[in-house]
Order: C-alpha cells, then sequence, then structure tokens
C-alpha cells in the first residue's frame, strides 16, 4: 500500500484564502474508489494501492482549475512500502508510539 502527502496550492485566485479550494478537492477524494484520506491543516495523506493513489492526485491536481484557478502547483511525497502488507499511516503513527512508551519505561 502507498501513503502519499499532497498539497495542492492554487496560484492566481485574486484571494489569500483558499479553503473553497480545499473543500472542492475534498469533495473530489469523496468520488475516487479504492484508497482512504486525511485531512491536515497542512496537506492531505491519501492512502490505497500506488495506481489508485495517483489517480487521486492527478483528480486533486486538476480541481483547482476547475474552480477557477490559472495555475496550480502540487507538491507530492510517496511511502511505498511493500514488504509490510499492513504498512498504514495508523500503523506507523503506532509504531513510533510503542517505541516512545518503551524508551520511557527503561531504567536509565
Amino acid at each position: 500500500m502507498a501513503i502519499a502527502e499532497v498539497t495542492v496550492i492554487p496560484i492566481g485566485t485574486g484571494t489569500t484564502s483558499l479553503s473553497s479550494y480545499v473543500a472542492d478537492m475534498q469533495k473530489v477524494l469523496e468520488k475516487q474508489r479504492g484508497i482512504t484520506y486525511q485531512l491536515t491543516s497542512m496537506s492531505t495523506i491519501i492512502e490505497g494501492p500506488l495506481n489508485e493513489v495517483f489517480t487521486a492526485i492527478a483528480a486533486l491536481h486538476e480541481a483547482p482549475f476547475l474552480s477557477g484557478a490559472q495555475r496550480v502547483s502540487t507538491s507530492v511525497k510517496i511511502d511505498d512500502r511493500r514488504d509490510k502488507p499492513d504498512a498504514s499511516s495508523v500503523q506507523k503513527l503506532q509504531s513510533v508510539q510503542e517505541k516512545l512508551v518503551s524508551r520511557q519505561t527503561r531504567p536509565n
């Protein structure tokens, strides 16, 4: 399973507020098949098979144009781990939390 962090920035919108574009992009994601996603304050995390993730990213990139933006800048980071079939954002966070707890219970 691939995990992607995607930041889409509409440019030339006439305003510094982008929340309406973000809301439109979340509606686009709701229609995508085969993925899960999570909106954060700075980006969106998308998880699923790599081809479905790429399809969702392309749809996200296109959405601001459909809402009137004249230019769009999209940044993507992808973590595609194939040695663990259940690798997900939740699993990655749990692994870090477990290590934090084990360090706290270790004698100094």
